[in-house]
């Protein structure tokens, strides 16, 4: 379990106002998968849209907190759950094993999820759209930069590497790499041979690798790590900002 059930993100340290809308609703995608999402609107929108990509707990409260926060800096978001084909549409309660659905996940059905969302963003505004994704959903996140959507560019977390696979050479936006020092999931050599290889493909990226930090760091009641937390909420407005 990447959070315990209790767990919620931190807010951002730069917010432009409150959420306008927010709440569960359904997508379809091109295969026919549906699956529940949670979408949530700012007040004062920037002009930039996000997929929210969860780790294996899928749309969890976490997530659904973690969208408003979003939405109160000002980003238009969606968050996708990924069990719609293995464990139907309705809301997870706190004793959902994402773990017996991942052997069931294959990424061409992230891919056609985040799609789905992709596309009704996009219905709703012409912001540039950016994923951000935790553990499993940052190497998914990354990877997503590899799949023709036209994304302005892939976030994740502590990405759990088993999920990004050899994307490397169909790279075609930039990444932004937040990484916990003391990561049990991802060696920092396992992410070190990546980045060599996004060097040598000369692929862009930003890595940030928080000493010391455990995975899941994102997490408001580590107190020990919220400077670590803003520095990383800092770096979404930034990378986000840069390449809308």
């Amino acid at each position: 379990m990447c959070h315990p059930t209790d767990s919620r993100p931190p807010a951002s340290p730069v917010r432009t106002g409150g959420v306008a809308e927010h709440g569960p609703l359904l997508l379809s995608t091109a295969d026919g998968n549906r699956f529940l999402a949670y979408r949530a609107v700012p007040e004062t929108p920037i002009g930039r849209s996000l997929v929210l990509m969860p780790d294996i707990r899928g749309l969890h409260p976490f997530y659904e907190d973690l969208a408003q926060r979003f939405a109160e800096a000002g980003f238009r978001v969606l968050v996708i759950d990924y069990y719609g084909r293995s464990a139907g549409t309705e809301p997870r309660a706190d004793d959902f094993d994402g773990m017996q659905h991942i052997p069931l996940l294959e990424p061409a059905h992230v891919d056609a999820d985040v799609a789905a969302a992709v596309k009704a963003l996009r219905a709703e505004s012409d912001d540039p759209v950016f994923t951000v994704g935790f553990c499993m959903g940052g190497a998914h996140s990354w990877r997503q930069a590899a799949t023709g959507l036209g994304l302005a560019g892939s976030i994740g977390f502590y990405g759990a590497l088993r999920f990004f696979g050899d994307a490397t050479d169909r790279l075609n936006a930039p990444l932004l790499m937040l990484l916990a020092g003391a990561d049990v999931v991802t060696t920092r050599q396992e992410f070190d041979q990546l980045t060599a290889g996004f060097e040598k493909a000369g692929k862009p990226y930003e890595m940030k690798v928080y000493d010391g930090a455990p995975h899941s760091f994102f997490d408001h009641s580590f107190a020990e790590w919220a400077d670590a937390c803003t520095d990383a909420w800092h770096r979404i407005l930034d990378f986000t900002a840069k390449h809308a």
